[in-house]
């Protein structure tokens, strides 16, 4: 009776030894998994800082060019009054002031750009054909740049078609300001505009969760709220 019970104390010690090892060999395995995942937040973190900065440095240069506009405008202008300048003189002041503007869009975020250009190719037929005397040229080109500056300001959703790889299709575009432009198609493809080479592409998000948290930002927009954090993919 002693030896056995003896025997089976042994056994149990035995299971429970192995027991610990295994517990043991899992708590390392667990502490190695959290400091690999703390290791990605941090490496992941570091990278939506870097992005931040990228964002907030092109903000601050989008403003920046704009004020330099908007001061070479005054100072034009102030300086054709100033010198007592007739209409005639005020009209290559103009002409200037309307191809920066236009290269302005050509160039910047592709967001309704047919448009805009065409609101500046009318202001430019009108004062050439004499319709329009360059005084009130000018009045209609401090008011589009008026419009520019509210759109550098804003976000919101829009409507207008988006060259996917050549094919051009009607989407949802959700503009952040002037810095960043994402699309939804009527095919539920989401997306986001992206600069390479100097040139803007619309690019198709491959990743579901990117496609979620383009969702999300469209959702949230439609909801009226225009600010907040959002962690969307990056468009450089």
């Amino acid at each position: 009776m002693t030896l056995l019970t003896a025997s089976v104390s042994a056994d149990n010690v035995g299971n429970l030894s192995e027991k610990l090892i295994e517990l043991r060999g899992e708590v390392e395995e667990l502490s190695a998994e959290l400091n690999l995942a703390r290791e990605e937040h941090k490496q992941h973190m570091s990278v939506l800082v870097s992005q931040r900065s990228e964002l907030e440095g092109r903000i601050k240069r989008a403003r920046a060019s704009r004020d330099k506009l908007q001061k070479e405008l005054d100072r034009k202008l102030e300086l054709a009054r100033n010198a007592g300048a007739n209409d005639e003189l005020l009209k290559p002041v103009l002409l200037q002031a309307l191809e920066r503007a236009r290269k302005r869009v050509l160039f910047g975020l592709p967001f309704k750009i047919d448009e805009r250009l065409e609101a500046l190719q009318d202001i430019r037929d009108q004062l050439n054909k004499g319709v329009m005397s360059p005084s009130r040229a000018a009045t209609r080109l401090w008011a589009f740049y008026e419009d520019e500056i509210r759109l550098t300001r804003e976000n919101g959703i829009y409507r207008q078609p988006v060259d996917i790889e050549g094919e051009i299709t009607l989407a949802d575009v959700a503009r952040l300001g002037m810095v960043m432009l994402y699309f939804v198609t009527t095919d539920d493809r989401y997306g986001v505009v992206a600069k390479r080479g100097g040139e803007w592409h619309y690019r198709v998000v491959e990743d579901p969760d990117d496609g979620a948290r383009i969702a999300r930002l469209f959702d949230s927009l439609h909801k009226q709220v225009r600010s907040g954090y959002f962690e969307l993919p990056s468009p450089y």
